[in-house]
């Protein structure tokens, strides 16, 4: 996986979004194996259409079902079917949210209070706030949490304060 590509290119579209998930975690807190980057997209047509286009550049695929997975298509209507997509590319299997669960309705809210990093290799992006991130792992039922990742979060919180 090249993170620092799919970022890369995202940056270079403009595109308005949230560094969530396993690979936020990693690059902030702890080596933990992820398969995928997820992204949270400010959900508006201008910002879909920078979304396709970095989609695009990366080579990205995607299909409702198997037998329908194919390259991106040109226009960004597609962006419209569902609120997550999985998708795959030459440089990493990418996760496109549209809305994330626990923070229902609050993109404005947790890109407020989000940072902006760099990767190691100088790649910067934007990423979800440790008090978002654990709003996230305590809205999935108990059995899907990280327990590792909720104490890592909450120490992080503590010390911060």
């Amino acid at each position: 996986m090249n993170i620092d590509e799919i970022l890369s290119v995202f940056g270079r579209h403009s595109v308005d979004y949230l560094l969530i998930g396993g690979v936020n975690f990693l690059l902030n807190h702890a080596g933990e194996i992820t398969f995928d980057v997820d992204l949270w997209v400010r959900d508006e047509d201008e910002n879909l259409q920078k979304t396709n286009a970095a989609l695009k550049e990366l080579g990205a695929e995607w299909g409702a079902t198997e037998r329908d997975w194919k390259p991106v298509p040109t226009e960004q209507s597609w962006l419209r079917r569902q609120t997550v997509f999985c998708l795959t590319s030459p440089y990493g299997a990418i996760d496109i949210f549209r809305e994330v669960k626990g923070l229902e309705g609050k993109y404005e809210e947790c890109k407020r209070r989000a940072e902006r990093k760099t990767t190691s290799t100088g790649v910067g992006y934007t990423s979800l706030s440790d008090e978002d991130m654990l709003r996230c792992q305590l809205a999935l039922p108990e059995a899907a949490r990280k327990p590792g990742r909720v104490e890592a979060l909450k120490r992080s919180i503590a010390k911060h304060r």
